[in-house]
């Protein structure tokens, strides 16, 4: 790993990463490495995950796709050095900012979304013209595996390595003098990467979770509600950082929605979602394990079934549950719905405050009025209002989390500005000098209070 770093340093220090016409060709070179192994990622998804084609595709391959499209489109705008403005005193001077790459990156990747989210963090650090070592997650075995082979196969390890192993693996990457990592994982994880990060002050982004809340308001249209919902929730069998944590349900309309969620699982998954082919296992039994504990709590009203040998929970709907329950405590991350009820939106508010910020929040309701408070009253990382989901397929909106939901954000230009350096530059004049800036001038002190007040 000293080597890995050491040949990276030396690489990006020889300039080969700061031209244009390199990155964008690295770009176009990504997507075609990740059309060329199409079906051995879609094959190892299945295999670690039970991932069908088609949600494979959609979640993990479609997204770095269009990605790339968008790097590509827009990087000689984002490379441009910006011209700035300037007070009077800088006259006659030149103000710009360079944007300049930070060197070798760290990406350490996930579990759930194993494929999609070690690389999308790596277009961003290619686009802003650095070194990449990518560790991805080892719960994930195949994936890894075929991570590693399709980038051996087509960029030097002195640009782009991969690092499998464990947690000790991670922990000795950490050791190495880097120039940036960027993290995506569980809240207690993140802790422990940012505290081994600032022993050599290496700047992070971490991308954790949360207890991510939907609010159904009275006022929702309650069956599109219910379809959005159980799509958010229980895609990738719930194990999504970004899913439905819970839902706070108006009192009045929790009958109509958990009915209208009952009839979408099955429509989504069959009447017996265990024995749905494409339905995703949990990844493992330390995973599976916890998640079941869970429903110990409240009364199931749908799902609960499991199947330990395939480890495979159903999507389940939990009601009569308490912010006292176990299910309340942690971030779930697995297919189980919990339902809580309120009787006013500043219940709501107050009742989510009161806890860790979540990195996404949904509202479903038609008051405008109602869903600016709620925007605007709650922190949260990102999300969308009458939908689940749908903000992180949006390249234009930054994602990111905040408090203990993450810190940092990336996608899009995010992803750009992310493994960027903004190089503060001022080009002074010759022509002239400005007498009052020295000790001694007369009227220094004047046009300074002036002019900076």
């Amino acid at each position: 790993m000293q080597t890995i770093v050491q040949n990276q340093k030396r690489w990006y220090e020889e300039g080969h990463t700061k031209s244009y016409q390199f990155r964008k060709d690295q770009l176009l070179r990504m997507k075609k490495m990740i059309g060329t192994f199409e079906k051995p990622i879609i094959e190892a998804l299945k295999f670690d995950l039970n991932k069908s084609e088609f949600e494979a595709y959609v979640s993990e391959i479609a997204f770095l796709k269009s990605e790339i499209d968008h790097h590509v489109k827009h990087l000689k705008q984002w490379m441009t050095p910006q011209k700035v403005k300037a007070p009077l005193t800088h006259k006659g001077s030149k103000n710009m900012i360079y944007k300049e790459p930070y060197g070798t990156v760290l990406v350490i990747a996930p579990w759930n979304y194993p494929f999609q989210l070690a690389l999308a963090p790596v277009l961003g650090a290619i686009a802003a013209g650095n070194t990449v070592i990518i560790k991805p997650s080892e719960h994930t075995p195949t994936v890894s595996w075929v991570i590693k082979k399709m980038v051996e196969q087509y960029f030097s390890p002195n640009y782009i390595a991969v690092v499998e192993g464990d947690k000790e693996v991670t922990q000795e990457l950490m050791e190495q003098p880097l120039d940036y990592i960027f993290f995506t994982g569980s809240v207690p994880v993140g802790r422990k990467i940012m505290e081994k990060a600032s022993n050599q002050l290496i700047p992070v982004t971490l991308e954790l979770g949360g207890k991510s809340p939907a609010i159904i308001n009275k006022d929702a249209a309650i069956d599109l509600a219910a379809k959005r919902i159980v799509w958010g929730k229980f895609t990738n069998a719930g194990q999504t950082c970004i899913a439905p944590d819970y839902l706070l349900v108006h009192h009045e309309v929790k009958a109509p929605l958990i009915k209208a969620m009952k009839k979408y699982i099955r429509e989504f998954y069959g009447d017996q979602p265990l024995d749905n082919p494409d339905y995703v296992k949990i990844v493992n039994d330390q995973h599976f394990e916890r998640i079941s504990s869970y429903l110990d709590a409240g009364t199931v009203v749908s799902g609960g079934a499991l199947d330990e040998k395939r480890q495979m929970i159903e999507p389940t709907i939990l009601d009569q549950v308490n912010w006292s329950d176990p299910v309340m405590q942690d971030e779930i991350f697995g297919p189980i719905l919990p339902i809580l009820t309120f009787d006013h939106l500043s219940e709501v508010i107050s009742q989510v405050n009161n806890r860790p910020k979540p990195l996404a929040l949904y509202y479903f309701g038609e008051s405008e009025t109602d869903q600016e408070e709620i925007m605007t009253s709650i922190p949260f990382g990102g999300g969308c209002i009458n939908d689940t989901l749908y903000h992180i397929l949006n390249p234009h909106l930054p994602f990111g989390g905040v408090g203990e939901s993450g810190m940092g954000s990336y996608h899009g230009q995010a992803s750009f500005d992310t493994f960027t350096h903004l190089k503060s530059i001022t080009k002074q004049t010759t022509k002239f000098d400005q007498k009052f800036r020295y000790p001694g001038s007369s009227f220094g002190l004047t046009i300074i209070k002036k002019v900076l007040g």
